[in-house]
């Protein structure tokens, strides 16, 4: 009997530990009506990389200030992003994104700025379910990188980025740097 027992146990245990690393997970809501975000609506590759992983559980995207992995952001930008905020986020019919004001303030942070897209908005903002999520991380990062404001106001920003961080100037605009290397995040 208490053989059967702790066989019950040891298979219930290992029954949560599924639930458990789900638990650890972050829930993503819409900028706009608060509903939980449908993840699985994301295309099946790129959900897998140790960037999505960690995006994930902390809400922090280790891409940003990434030099290898800017160029990969700034082109899936171009493509997706860039007819309506702009080539360099100084806005157009969508409003600027390269300054210290969020139309949604919720775009301070990685987690905000990453529903915003994947989730959409209001006017014409459709949600960005297209992308992979290995790439809206990329595209984040490049949106974070064309940043001009007050590099205070930059909280997605490590200490150390910020006292490494190259004002990006939108008058005289540089592409993202060539990479030297692979797209790689720095060990967590």
């Amino acid at each position: 009997m208490r053989q059967g027992f702790k066989i019950a146990a040891v298979i219930s245990a290992l029954a949560l530990v599924p639930v458990m690393a789900i638990a650890q997970q972050l829930t993503f809501y819409h900028t706009v009506t608060g509903e939980p975000l449908p993840m699985d609506k994301a295309p099946e590759e790129g959900r897998d990389t140790p960037a999505v992983k960690h995006f994930l559980q902390t809400g922090e995207n280790p891409y940003n200030e990434v030099k290898n992995c800017l160029k990969k952001g700034e082109e899936v930008y171009l493509v997706a992003c860039s007819g309506c905020h702009g080539h360099v986020g100084e806005g157009k019919i969508g409003p600027g994104l390269n300054d210290n004001y969020w139309t949604y303030p919720k775009g301070n942070t990685d987690k905000g700025l990453f529903e915003t897209i994947f989730g959409g908005a209001k006017s014409m903002m459709g949600p960005h379910w297209d992308l992979q999520l290995d790439e809206t991380l990329k595209l984040m990062a490049w949106i974070r990188h064309f940043y001009h404001g007050p590099i205070e106001d930059a909280v997605w920003l490590t200490d150390s980025q910020k006292a490494d961080f190259v004002q990006f100037d939108p008058k005289n605009p540089q592409d993202a740097p060539e990479p030297e290397g692979e797209c790689e995040i720095p060990a967590q």
